[in-house]
């Protein structure tokens, strides 16, 4: 970008998105705290054989919830103005889409159970077939509230639903349910979630089914629809062909690996880009401004990402015995290498709310078209070395996934290679030099309780990333100090633009 001074943003509006952030985020974060407390008292109590019957139902579950209908609701949060007939048509199609999913699970149970060899996900499938009845009451109440930033009523909600399943899987694990409890903690979840909407929104509303008018409405859901297919080709297909070639067991160590590994990339930046979604739609009239902002946000982002990830990869065996106990030490060396893939993927992610609020899902739909193409065959090629191909897979594929999706998007946005260059070297070159640091401390050390060695890794890479931050990009650090300190910083002169504004 070729500015000198950040775009002017209207002080109002610029509040309503840090409070969108700050609830959005800061509730999600205390959420998965929740989630994630439960979820590893599970682990230690369930075996890999669980989770990898419980990966092969998610394949058919996810495959179906591309037809569930939230392209209709970013449609919603997307146009200018809506009128209470698009909502009320909305909801009805939400009803009918999702009404049919269901009914379609109940059919395709038996057959899944036959390709991948496993009575028991025929059951478990009929069960799951009931988060499908929940979504509508889910999906369009909440993007009521996304369109005008209010996120501080749905963000409780989902604190509050996190809870519910919580003290669900707890309940479960602890007498005996098995794999059921991996089923039933998600219902409990969708449902607590939705019934809460409904309250909070007062959304008692009828739904029509008389959709005349709705074709602007239903292009663009059906556009965002095409591109959630090829989205769902892309992430599924992993475990889909992995479930012919391995057993249970295998499955469940790469299946958890993956979850470890995907826990920012997949929890926190989604609703970081469910607020980023209005907030560049209010600004695709402002081409310099939405770039600028996009920009910004990668470089706050990558901040996270890089660290979190290459720390986890020098520090995946302790990490998994600490985390996971010592019966599924066998998956740190996937932790260790799909962590590799993670910030690539992160990056790759952020591009997407910015083409849908320029008006652009085509984009989206044309990226996760190759991303549903390029990903299939590289995990057929990477199953034939094992598990560790699956997962040497990602390493390879996504870089490839990211420099097309920039290639594509890189002229809407604004954007060249050499601001998205600068967006993430802040992050990339602290952490690689940090990751050094933690993997040679790690082989200085002595034998010690695992817990123990942990701790001493995080906070030296912890100390080691802050400093070297210091050193290498002291700017941007500050600026994430006065983002936390919630301090306005002083303006920058035109030259600190140029060296630090991306």
């Amino acid at each position: 970008m070729n500015e000198t001074t950040p775009p002017t943003a209207d002080n109002s509006f610029g509040s309503r998105v840090r409070s969108a952030v700050f609830w959005r985020s800061g509730t999600q974060i205390l959420s998965q705290v929740v989630a994630w407390g439960a979820t590893l008292a599970v682990i230690r109590i369930l075996n890999p054989e669980d989770y990898g019957i419980f990966a092969m139902t998610q394949v058919v579950l996810v495959f179906l919830s591309f037809l569930n209908g939230y392209g209709l609701v970013s449609s919603i949060i997307q146009a200018e103005k809506v009128e209470p007939i698009q909502i009320r048509q909305a909801f009805g199609m939400l009803l009918l889409l999702n009404g049919g999913i269901a009914l379609l699970q109940l059919i395709l149970a038996s057959f899944a159970a036959e390709y991948y060899r496993q009575p028991i996900v025929a059951d478990l499938l009929r069960v799951q077939a009931l988060i499908f009845l929940a979504t509508p009451f889910m999906a369009l109440p909440e993007a009521l509230m996304i369109r005008d930033l209010e996120f501080k009523k749905p963000a409780i909600i989902n604190l509050i639903s996190a809870v519910v399943g919580a003290i669900t899987a707890l309940y479960c694990a602890y007498n005996g349910y098995g794999v059921w409890t991996l089923v039933y903690a998600p219902l409990a979840i969708f449902w607590s979630r939705g019934i809460c909407l409904v309250i909070a929104v007062k959304f008692y509303i009828l739904p029509t089914f008389n959709f005349k008018g709705a074709r602007s409405m239903f292009g663009f859901g059906a556009t965002l629809l095409a591109s959630h297919l090829f989205w769902t080709i892309q992430s599924q297909s992993d475990i889909f062909i992995a479930g012919r070639y391995l057993d249970p067991h295998d499955l469940g160590l790469y299946a958890e690996a993956l979850f470890l590994t995907t826990i920012f990339a997949a929890k926190f930046v989604p609703p970081l880009n469910e607020v980023a979604f209005p907030a560049y739609s209010r600004l695709q009239s402002d081409p310099r401004a939405l770039a600028w902002s996009f920009l910004k946000a990668i470089r706050l982002i990558m901040l996270i990402s890089c660290p979190l990830y290459l720390g986890m990869a020098v520090t995946a065996y302790p990490l998994v015995e600490t985390l996971f106990g010592t019966k599924w030490i066998e998956m740190s060396p996937f932790v260790a290498i799909l962590a590799l893939a993670m910030p690539v993927m992160t990056l790759q992610i952020l591009f997407t709310p910015a083409n849908n609020a320029l008006g652009r899902p085509q984009i989206t739909a044309r990226t996760n078209m190759f991303g549903a193409i390029l990903m299939p065959l590289t995990f057929l090629i990477g199953i034939q070395y094992g598990v560790y191909g699956l997962a040497w897979s990602w390493v390879i594929a996504f870089p490839l996934l990211t420099i097309f999706t920039f290639s594509q998007s890189n002229r809407y946005i604004g954007i060249t290679a050499g601001d998205i260059g600068k967006a993430v070297w802040p992050g990339v070159s602290a952490s690689v030099a940090m990751a050094a640091i933690v993997y040679l401390a790690d082989h200085l050390l002595p034998e010690m309780v695992v817990y123990t060695r942990l701790a001493i890794l995080v906070v030296t890479g912890g100390l080691a990333y802050v400093g070297l931050l210091y050193i290498l990009a002291k700017p941007t650090l500050l600026e994430v100090v006065g983002l936390i300190v919630r301090r306005k910083p002083p303006e920058p002169s035109p030259a600190e633009l140029r060296s630090e504004t991306v």
